[in-house]
C-alpha cells in the first residue's frame, strides 16, 4: 500500500477514497448525530440548524456528511503538499496518512464544529506558505486574517489560531507594523460584521461578540486504546521529524519555510487542546493538519521497504480493530 500510494498516478486517487471508506465504513453501519460541544458558535449552529430537519430523517446524513469532508481535506492537503514540493516526489501520502490518523480516534469521525474549521485550516496555512513572495502582501494579509477570525465564529476554541497568524508573518515577512495592523483588522472583521448583526436584532452583549474561553490541562485518556491511538500518532511524528530535520538541507528555502509554518500549526493545534477541553477529544482534530505531513514524511524517507510498511499495516490493523468493535 505504502508503494502504491508513493506513486503519481491519478488512479490513485480513487484508490484513496476506498482506502478511506474500508476503514470508515463501520460509521455509515450505524450513523451517529454529532457530539455537543461547548465550543460550537454562531455559524456551526447555523449549519446544524439547517442540516437537522433532514437529519432526522435520514440517519446516514451526518457520517455521510463527515467522510465527504475528511476525503476532501486528505485530497485538498496531498494537492497542496505536492505544491509546494513537502516531499522530493509527487505522491498520495499525506492524503493516506490523514484518513489513517482521523481514524484513530472516535470522536474525529463524526460530523463536527472542529471537523469543519478544519477545512478552512488547510487552505490558511497554504495561503501563509505564498506570503513569502507574494506581489500584493497586504491584501493577502488581510483576507487571511479575515478566514482566520472566522475560525472562532465556527468553533470559540480556535480563537488561538491568531497565534498562527503571528508566527506566519514572523516566519515569512520581514517586520513591517503596517502589515500587522492590517492583520488585526482582517481578523477583527467578522467580529464586526457580527457586532451589526447582533446589534440591529437587539441581541448585542459583550458576551456574545467575545469568545468564551477558558485554560485546562489536557483530559487523561480514559482507556488502554485511546492511549495506543495517541501513541500511533506520535511515533510517525517523531521519525517523519526526524528525517524532515536531515534533509532541511536539500530543500528550497520555500519548501523549509512551509515545513516551519507546519512545525507553527502544530503548536498552535496542541495550544487549542488546553482550550475548553470539554470531555471528549472532539477539540484535538486540527491537531492531524500537520500530523498528516510529517506521518507521510515518516512514509516517505526511511531507507528499504520493512519499516515505512511495518508502520502502516501495525496502525492500519488497529483501526480496522477499533472501528469495526473488536476492541473495546
Amino acid at each position: 500500500m505504502i508503494g502504491i500510494f508513493k506513486q503519481k498516478n491519478p488512479g490513485n486517487a480513487l484508490l484513496l477514497s476506498i482506502y478511506g471508506l474500508v476503514i470508515k465504513f463501520p460509521f455509515f453501519i450505524t450513523p451517529e448525530r454529532p457530539i455537543p460541544s461547548a465550543g460550537e458558535n454562531y455559524i456551526y449552529k447555523i449549519i446544524y440548524s439547517f442540516l437537522e430537519p433532514f437529519g432526522r430523517n435520514f440517519a446516514a446524513l451526518y457520517p455521510i456528511l463527515a467522510f465527504i469532508l475528511l476525503f476532501t481535506q486528505a485530497t485538498l492537503l496531498n494537492r497542496i503538499a505536492n505544491n509546494l514540493k513537502l516531499l522530493p516526489r509527487h505522491n498520495y501520502l499525506v492524503g493516506m496518512s490523514y484518513l489513517l490518523i482521523t481514524s484513530l480516534v472516535h470522536e474525529w469521525n463524526l460530523f463536527s464544529a472542529p471537523l469543519i474549521v478544519n477545512s478552512l485550516l488547510i487552505w490558511i496555512w497554504y495561503q501563509m506558505t505564498n506570503l513569502y513572495n507574494h506581489q500584493s502582501p497586504k491584501t493577502a494579509i488581510f483576507n487571511i486574517s479575515m478566514l482566520v477570525g472566522i475560525l472562532p465564529l465556527i468553533y470559540s476554541p480556535a480563537v488561538v489560531f491568531i497565534v498562527l497568524m503571528m508566527f506566519a508573518l514572523i516566519l515569512t515577512r520581514p517586520f513591517r507594523i503596517t502589515e500587522w495592523m492590517v492583520s488585526l483588522l482582517g481578523y477583527t472583521t467578522p467580529f464586526y460584521f457580527l457586532f451589526i448583526l447582533l446589534y440591529l436584532t437587539n441581541q448585542w452583549t459583550w458576551s456574545k461578540i467575545i469568545p468564551s474561553i477558558s485554560f485546562h490541562l489536557p483530559r487523561l485518556p480514559a482507556n488502554l486504546w485511546i492511549t495506543a491511538g495517541i501513541i500511533f500518532m506520535v511515533l510517525p511524528f517523531l521519525v517523519g521529524s526526524y528525517y524532515v530535520q536531515n534533509n532541511l538541507g536539500k530543500m528550497l528555502i520555500q519548501v523549509r519555510k512551509s515545513w516551519s509554518l507546519l512545525l507553527a500549526l502544530l503548536i498552535v493545534t496542541v495550544l487549542i487542546i488546553l482550550v475548553n477541553p470539554g470531555t471528549d477529544f472532539l477539540h484535538w482534530l486540527p491537531v492531524v493538519v500537520p500530523l498528516a505531513a510529517f506521518h507521510a514524511a515518516a512514509y516517505f524517507y526511511p531507507p528499504g521497504r520493512w519499516f515505512p510498511l511495518l508502520m502502516h499495516w501495525v496502525i492500519f490493523a488497529f483501526v480496522i480493530l477499533l472501528n469495526y468493535g473488536v476492541l473495546k
